[in-house]
């Protein structure tokens, strides 16, 4: 796993942690985030000490140093990805950007495998990658996948004098029936990736053409106000209601990628559109999420927060090693909040951190309806790992969990009210039928 949070860009490490042995009166006291942590259920061990820190990727045949990081104040580290880590007094992980934290368990020194080098042969490499998957993937069982059986078919294919190009290709046919938008094979600038079948990736042309689509046939032609480097933005409609259109929870900040900034440039946006006589106005609001690439799940946190007055749990987190946590919904107590009736409107291009965000709005308080098409079925934070021989895997090793104890990761969010989402036949056709459902459910 990096530092870093697939789901957000951060800036800055910091560790913070009270308490530690005691030093001798004669020397200076050890910093109390110094040791060896184990960070429980994400595969990782960390070491800090002399104003370093520096990351091992660990599995049960494999350890591999992951990111380093200096201290550049007391108790604050910097990686070279720019990642943010605080270190809890009650001895948990923060990630920014991520929700929730991850339990801390003190070591008395690194596993053993850290201190041998890992062969980078291709046999070594394989099982390092059936490893991690085999440790840390939630999903084979609820997607019907014997890892074992693929690892007994795969590995016999595997040998001295395999080629790179022959494992890439290997590993992604391994993968493939997953179909999970969150795992990766990577090999420099060879990537094998793919969504839920049946459903499209977002990329540039599609979300070019959905904004003209919108502008033209739903907003009469009438510019909406953007904001965050163009991923959000807002319109007045009819009727006393409003648009509010987000196509994802990062990127908000062109020149600076840190959680910090983005956190300012959605406040800064929500401070303009949420304001006092708005909300007091506002009979309804569509959040459209349809072409939504993911993020930051804090956010979307941070955006819930803005959209009820009083504090929920938006879900639970939790590994396969680590117990549920619930991850709550704050509203701003010194910002204007809107807590009237919402229409959600979701696709199969809805995901990741889009898909947390409406799993968040399922319990709010007021009314909240969903409409248009399930999302895309990826939730968890994306861990990236290095395999012997230099290539990468990209995973998911989180489950974010309803009331019930309910995932959604596969077949994503159901909506309340189905219709068709941005279809050949639409487009032709002039039609927008989720945003028009919406519209007429909100003035009812």
């Amino acid at each position: 796993m990096r530092f870093r949070s697939s789901k957000a860009a951060t800036a800055l490490v910091v560790l913070a942690l009270a308490g530690g042995a005691v030093a001798p009166a004669s020397a200076a006291p050890r910093p109390p985030a110094d040791g060896v942590w184990r960070v429980e259920g994400y595969g990782t061990v960390l070491s800090v000490a002399d104003g370093r820190l520096q990351e091992y990727q660990t599995t049960a045949v494999s350890c591999i140093k992951g990111a380093a990081a200096r201290r550049t104040a007391e108790g604050a580290y910097r990686t070279d990805d720019g990642t943010v880590l605080t270190i809890r007094p009650s001895g948990s992980l923060h990630v920014a950007g991520s929700a929730g934290d991850r339990e801390l368990r003190r070591l008395a020194g690194l596993p053993a495998a850290c201190g041998r080098s890992t062969s980078d042969d291709p046999v070594t490499t394989f099982d390092v990658f059936w490893q991690s998957f085999e440790e840390n993937y939630p999903f084979f069982a609820a997607k019907g996948i014997d890892w074992h059986a693929r690892r007994d078919l795969y590995r016999a294919k595997v040998h001295a004098g395999t080629t790179r190009d022959e494992l890439f290709s290997l590993f992604s046919d391994m993968v493939a029936p997953l179909y999970d938008a969150h795992v990766a094979v990577i090999d420099g600038d060879r990537r094998f990736a793919q969504v839920r079948p049946g459903t499209p990736a977002i990329g540039e042309t599609l979300d070019d053409r959905v904004k003209d689509h919108i502008l033209r046939y739903d907003l009469d032609g009438k510019s909406p106000t953007e904001f965050a480097n163009g991923r959000i933005g807002y319109a007045d409609l009819p009727g006393g209601l409003g648009y509010l259109r987000i196509s994802g929870f990062a990127g908000y900040d062109a020149q600076d990628s840190s959680y910090a900034a983005q956190l300012a440039e959605l406040d800064r946006a929500l401070d303009t559109v949420l304001t006092v006589e708005r909300t007091a106005a506002l009979k309804g609001l569509i959040i459209d999420l349809r072409i939504n690439g993911g993020g930051s799940d804090a956010l979307g946190l941070r955006l819930a927060g803005r959209l009820s007055d009083t504090p929920y749990t938006a879900y639970r987190k939790r590994t396969r090693y680590t117990h549920p946590q619930p991850v709550r919904v704050q509203p701003d107590a010194h910002a204007p909040r809107y807590g009237g009736p919402v229409a959600v409107l979701t696709a199969s291009t809805t995901f990741s951190a889009g898909e947390t965000f409406t799993q968040a709005l399922m319990d709010r308080p007021g009314r909240t309806v969903r409409i248009g098409e399930a999302t895309q079925g990826v939730f968890s934070d994306v861990m990236e790992r290095a395999l012997p021989n230099g290539m990468k895997v990209r995973l998911p090793n989180e489950e974010f969990l309803t009331r019930s104890g309910r995932t959604f990761d596969g077949d994503g969010i159901l909506p309340h009210l189905r219709t068709p989402v941005f279809t050949e036949e639409e487009f032709a056709k002039h039609r927008d039928s989720a945003f028009d459902t919406a519209v007429a459910e909100l003035r009812e």
